[in-house]
């Protein structure tokens, strides 16, 4: 599959994409729409690609850890064809309160021979009451599913507690877990939320309205938040103490780093927004290790960034990672990944 992929697939969605890469990625997401409707695809997927090595995270069963980050499929359009791939669970959004359109095209953008994107797509959906309405119409899924929710553009930071709130009331009786996003580079002034004094405001009411949900007859879902890469060890170590504080389920690690050095020679390089691929192996790998060591191993830790083979997920498990997600690695190695990662699982 790796060869076909790298041979026939890849290059007939790089020229489609050659002027906007969001091209191509709108047309993966139609075939996984098309492959999700045959009957028993996502199943036979699932037997073919899967782990056979289930675990348990945050009180959820993973049929495997593998599983696709935010971002890749924000409107939930395709979510029984990604069972088809062998992902052991997917993570919608991220989306916001508001439907918006993100930031004007193009806004994604393939670095190839570093193995990297640069996207500044802002967070770019329908809105979480259109993703309800929609995850409303579907069964089974046969997979966790995690929902990442994040600010509107058009939500003042002093009002985004509520923004937040909107979407977790809207959204909570269809996901498995919730990812709150405070650390994308695109939508402006939203990494401050990872400060101390707004995280804990932040956390501390979406932890009420989860309770006062759950009161309600709901089951209790955990809540994660995903940091970006570029806090310093302070900083990260200042995030950790609330999350603890507050009780949050787990820490996804990493969203895209706003730092440059590994792809500084490249043409696009001085494009704005977040990289993601290869140049964030290792700064995801120390990020996972050093919130492990802070932690002492209590906190359950989605790692993510720069997985393209499965020593890069073995890397990250090993720092401390219970389970991993990938994106950019999907884009450059194929669905087959997926696979190659699943059955290098111990």
């Amino acid at each position: 599959m790796t060869s076909v992929y790298n041979n026939v697939v890849r290059p007939v969605l790089f020229r489609l994409g050659k002027g906007d890469a969001e091209v191509a990625h709108e047309r993966t997401l139609h075939g996984l729409r098309l492959l999700g409707r045959i009957p028993g695809a996502a199943a036979a997927g699932g037997r073919l690609f899967g782990s056979v090595a289930p675990r348990t995270v945050f009180g959820i069963r993973f049929p495997s850890p593998v599983g696709l980050a935010a971002g890749m499929d924000k409107n939930g359009v395709a979510l029984p064809g990604w069972r088809a791939l062998g992902f052991g669970f997917v993570e919608v959004g991220t989306v916001t309160a508001h439907p918006q359109p993100g930031n004007p095209q193009p806004r994604l953008f393939r670095l190839v021979e570093h193995e990297a994107v640069i996207n500044r797509m802002g967070f770019n959906n329908l809105g979480s009451s259109a993703l309800a309405d929609r995850l409303a119409d579907y069964g089974p899924l046969g997979y966790p599913l995690g929902i990442s929710i994040g600010k509107s553009k058009v939500t003042p930071l002093e009002e985004a507690v509520e923004d937040y709130v909107t979407s977790l009331r809207r959204l909570y009786r269809y996901g498995d877990y919730f990812a709150v996003n405070v650390s994308s580079p695109n939508t402006p002034g939203l990494r401050a939320l990872q400060d101390a004094g707004h995280l804990r405001e932040l956390l501390t009411a979406l932890h009420a309205e989860a309770e006062s949900l759950s009161v309600s007859g709901l089951p209790g879902k955990p809540i994660l938040v995903k940091i970006a890469p570029d806090l310093s060890a302070q900083a990260i170590e200042e995030l950790l103490a609330v999350c603890t504080d507050v009780g949050v389920a787990g820490i996804i690690a990493t969203n895209t780093t706003i730092d440059r050095p590994a792809v500084s020679s490249h043409p696009l390089a001085g494009e704005t927004g977040g990289l993601s691929g290869r140049p964030l192996t290792d700064i995801a790998a120390k990020t996972v290790a050093h919130i492990h060591a802070e932690t002492a191993g209590t906190l359950p830790i989605i790692g993510v960034g720069g997985i393209l083979d499965p020593c890069d997920a073995t890397r990250l498990f090993d720092a401390g990672a219970s389970l991993v997600q990938i994106f950019t690695g999907l884009i450059y190695r194929g669905p087959g990944l997926v696979r190659q990662i699943n059955r290098s699982l111990p």
